[in-house]
């Protein structure tokens, strides 16, 4: 799986690196997920499926944060809804409660058609309101990218 996703992630210093990724996947769908890619238009989509069963579709990216962006995994299962989002990498001094369990916890089962509004679908967080602000826009365009590959017959 390792040898999969070394090929389709850059390495950089401080991107989370095949075995992060991998490590929140199977964290997500559990042992015995097997992960491949295919690109979407021009993203890279990591399909996720155990023996001959689709169980959904990830997508790792950065937002800018306040200074530094911050990595960030959406997935979803087969039919669009979240599964969750991780935080890979946060790298601002402040505000990294956006990848506490608590806060990431309000995305699940949440669809494309979902609004992903701060302040009213999606609480915000004290002191944090950049992150906040930054993850939930990443979530929400993501989103909205899963049903249009979705649409075009992109995800299989």
């Amino acid at each position: 799986m390792l040898l999969a996703l070394a090929g389709v992630m850059p390495v950089r210093a401080q991107d989370p690196g095949p075995a992060k990724v991998t490590a929140s996947v199977r964290r997500l769908f559990g042992a015995g997920v097997r992960i491949d890619s295919l690109h979407a238009d021009s993203a890279l989509v990591l399909r996720l499926a155990r023996n001959d069963s689709l169980l959904g579709f990830a997508r790792v990216g950065n937002v800018r944060g306040k200074d530094q962006p911050i990595t960030w995994l959406v997935a979803v299962d087969p039919s669009l809804r979240l599964r969750d989002v991780d935080i890979l990498v946060y790298r601002e001094p402040y505000g990294g409660e956006v990848a506490y369990e608590a806060w990431r916890r309000q995305f699940r089962g949440k669809g494309p058609d979902a609004p992903l509004a701060v302040g009213r679908d999606i609480q915000g967080i004290s002191g944090a309101t950049i992150s906040v602000n930054a993850v939930t826009l990443a979530v929400r365009r993501t989103m909205a990218d899963f049903a249009v590959w979705r649409a075009k017959g992109l995800l299989r």
